[in-house]
C-alpha cells in the first residue's frame, strides 16, 4: 500500500489528493493514518481540513478551527451540512480536564402542532414532507458554534472565516462525491426552487467534477458573520430572508417567524459518560441518542470476551447485531428532546439495568428482534419510528495545547429542505420528528411540539483512559446508522487493538433491530451464511459511513479518515 500524499491549497487551481490503491475485496480505497505531534484536523473535505489547519497555524484553538472548518464546509459539501443545519460539539478543555458539550440542533417554530406532518387524516409519506418549507427547523449550528467559541476560542471571531470567504468568492473545485448527488437528482426539490436550480443546475446542467465554482452571496453572508457575529444571521436580513423562503416555498410552505429565528439559544449540557472496562466513553445527551445509545451498545458487550474474536468474525457480528438490536429499541421508545418529557434517559445506562438486557446476549444465541426494556420508569409512551438519513458530516480536531473537538454536523437530508438562502442550504430537520403524535391512545416521545429539538443519532464521542486522559475524538454521518459507525469503531480501537485508522477501514455492520446490514464489496459480505444460520435477515448494501477520528497514543497524534467519503486529515 503506496504511503498517501497529501496536495491541498485554499485556491481552486491548486487541489490535488493522491490516495492509495484499492486493497482486494473492500469494495473501497484504502487509507493509511496520518501521524502528527502537535495539532490535527479530520474533515470530510480537504478545503475544510486545510482551513482549520490554517486557524490553528495561527494560534487558534480547536473551536476557532471548528469554526473555519464549519464555515468551509457550508460552501464545498452543502449536500450534508452547513450554517443552514444544526450541530452537536463535544469540547476537552485539556487544562482543566473537562468535557463540555454542546447542543445546536435545530428548534420546531412555534406554529407547529403534533399533526405538522399530516395531510387530512394521514401523515405525509417522508419523501413529500422533506420538500420545502414545512420541514426547515430553526438553524442551531452557528449559534452553537458562537457560544463554544466565545468560551474557548483564542482567535476574534472574525479571523475565523477568511478561508471561506475568498474560497466562496474565488471559486472551489467541485468534488467527485458532490457532483455525483447533484447529478443523481434524488432530491425532489433541488431543481424546483429557483435559488437552488440555478446553483447546482447552472444552464440548466448538473454541476461537473472538477468545475470552478463560486459562491459570492455566501462570501457576503459570511463576511458579514464575521464583522457582526451570529447575530447578523439570527437577528438581521438573513432571519427575515430565511422565514420569507420558507414561507413562501412552492411546495410544502412552513410557517416560521422571524422571532422563531432570533428566539433560537444553544444549550451547554452536562455529557453522557460510562466506564467501559479501563476506559470512559462520552458523548452528548438528549435530544441525540448516541451518548445513550453508543454505550449502550459497549457496555452490553462488556462481559463478552471481545478480544478473542476477530472484528470480521460471525461470532463478533452477530453479538453486535445482538447489542445494537436493544439499544436501538430503547432509543424508539424513550428518546428524545429530554426538556419535553420526565424519562430519566440517565436509566437507560444504569450498570444494573443493562446488566439484565445483556443477559440474553451470546456469540451461539440466535438473533431476534428486541423489546424495549423498562430502565427504572413508568413512563406511558410508545415506539415512534422516524426516518434519518445519512446525508450529515463529522469533525475531530485537536489542537496544539491538547484542546480537542468533536462535532457532527448536518442539514439532514441530502440537499436538506431544497431551498437555498444567501447562499446556503436550509435544514429538513423536522422530518426527523415521529409523524404520528400518539399510538393507541399513547404519546409518542418524539413528536412534534413547539421549541422542541428532534431526536438524532449524531454521536460525536470522546474516549479517556483511567487517568482522565483523552484517547479517542471520532464521530460519523449516516443517519441512524451513525450509532453502529462509531460503536463498531470503538471495538476496533479499544478490543481489537486496531489503530483509528484501521478501526475506520473495517467493513461496516449495522442491526438496527430489524435487519442486519454487511458492508458490500467487502470481506463482511462472507458472513452472511453465518448469520442467517443465526436467524439474522441479512442485507448486502452500501454502508456509506464518513467516521473522522483522532487517536492519542503515545505521544502522537493519529489521524484517521474513511475511505468512503473524501475527507482527509492534517497535522504537523
Amino acid at each position: 500500500m503506496k504511503v498517501v500524499c497529501l496536495s491541498v491549497s485554499l485556491t481552486a487551481t491548486s487541489y490535488a489528493v493522491e490516495r492509495n490503491e484499492p486493497e482486494a475485496a473492500t469494495g473501497y480505497e484504502q487509507k493509511k493514518a496520518h501521524i502528527a505531534e502537535d495539532y490535527m484536523v479530520v474533515a470530510a473535505n480537504p478545503y475544510a481540513s486545510w482551513a482549520g489547519k490554517n486557524i490553528i497555524e495561527k494560534g487558534g484553538s480547536a473551536i476557532d478551527a471548528a469554526v473555519a472548518v464549519q464555515a468551509m464546509l457550508t460552501l464545498v459539501e452543502p449536500q450534508s451540512s452547513g450554517i443552514g443545519g444544526g450541530a452537536f460539539i463535544l469540547y476537552w478543555d485539556n487544562k482543566t480536564k473537562t468535557l463540555h458539550t454542546f447542543d445546536g440542533r435545530e428548534t420546531a417554530p412555534a406554529a407547529v402542532s403534533p399533526y405538522w406532518f399530516y395531510e387530512g387524516k394521514k401523515p405525509m409519506s417522508w419523501i413529500e414532507a422533506v420538500v420545502g418549507g414545512k420541514s426547515v427547523g430553526v438553524p442551531g449550528a452557528l449559534r452553537a458554534l458562537e457560544m463554544a467559541q466565545k468560551k474557548f476560542g483564542t482567535l476574534e471571531w472574525k479571523e475565523l472565516f477568511d478561508d471561506a470567504i475568498n474560497t466562496s468568492a474565488n471559486g472551489f473545485r467541485v468534488s467527485a462525491r458532490l457532483a455525483h448527488l447533484v447529478a443523481l437528482e434524488k432530491h425532489p426539490g433541488l431543481k424546483t426552487f429557483p435559488s437552488s436550480a440555478t446553483y447546482f443546475y447552472p444552464a440548466g446542467k448538473p454541476l461537473k467534477e472538477g468545475m470552478i465554482k463560486k459562491n459570492k452571496a455566501l462570501a457576503d453572508t459570511l463576511t458579514r458573520i464575521a464583522n457582526d457575529g451570529a447575530d447578523y444571521f439570527y437577528e438581521g436580513p438573513v432571519a427575515e430572508k430565511i422565514a420569507k423562503t420558507v414561507n413562501s416555498a412552492s411546495i410544502n410552505p412552513g410557517q416560521i417567524t422571524p422571532e422563531d429565528i432570533a428566539s433560537y439559544k444553544p444549550l451547554e449540557k452536562k455529557p453522557v459518560c460510562g466506564e467501559y472496562r479501563d476506559h470512559k466513553v462520552c458523548g452528548m445527551a438528549p435530544p441525540s441518542s448516541g451518548g445513550v445509545n453508543v454505550y449502550q451498545i459497549m457496555k452490553l458487550l462488556e462481559g463478552q470476551d471481545i478480544a478473542s474474536l476477530t472484528p470480521d468474525s460471525a461470532a463478533f457480528a452477530n453479538l453486535f447485531a445482538q447489542a445494537s438490536a436493544l439499544s436501538f429499541a430503547d432509543r424508539e421508545m424513550y428518546i428524545a428532546d429530554s426538556d419535553f418529557n420526565d424519562i430519566p434517559f440517565a436509566s437507560l445506562i444504569n450498570a444494573p439495568y443493562l446488566k439484565r438486557r445483556a443477559d440474553s446476549i451470546g456469540a451461539d444465541k440466535s438473533w431476534r428482534k428486541a423489546k424495549a426494556g423498562k430502565p427504572y420508569t413508568n413512563a406511558n409512551v410508545h415506539l415512534g419510528m422516524n426516518r434519518e438519513q445519512p446525508n450529515t458530516s463529522h469533525f475531530s480536531i485537536v489542537d496544539k495545547d491538547g484542546n480537542a473537538i468533536s462535532i457532527t454536523t448536518s442539514i439532514e437530508f441530502m440537499f436538506g429542505s431544497g431551498l437555498m438562502v444567501e447562499g446556503f442550504l436550509l435544514n429538513n430537520q423536522l422530518t426527523d420528528f415521529s409523524f404520528n403524535p400518539d399510538i393507541n391512545g399513547w404519546p409518542v416521545v418524539n413528536r412534534v411540539e413547539p421549541g422542541k429539538r428532534p431526536r438524532s443519532a449524531m454521536s460525536p464521542t470522546m474516549v479517556f483512559d483511567d487517568k482522565n486522559q483523552l484517547e479517542l475524538v471520532v464521530g460519523s454521518p449516516g443517519g441512524s446508522r451513525i450509532i453502529d459507525y462509531v460503536a463498531q469503531t470503538l471495538f476496533g480501537v479499544l478490543d481489537f487493538g486496531l489503530d483509528i485508522q484501521q478501526a475506520i477501514n473495517l467493513p461496516r455492520m449495522t442491526n438496527r433491530n430489524d435487519y442486519t446490514a454487511l458492508e458490500a464489496g467487502t470481506q463482511a459480505e462472507s458472513l452472511k451464511p453465518a448469520l442467517e444460520a443465526l436467524g439474522h435477515d441479512v442485507k448486502i448494501m452500501d454502508l456509506n459511513s464518513g467516521l473522522h477520528g483522532i487517536q492519542v497514543k503515545d505521544g502522537k497524534l493519529i489521524g484517521g479518515a474513511d475511505p468512503r467519503r473524501e475527507g482527509v486529515a492534517v497535522g504537523q
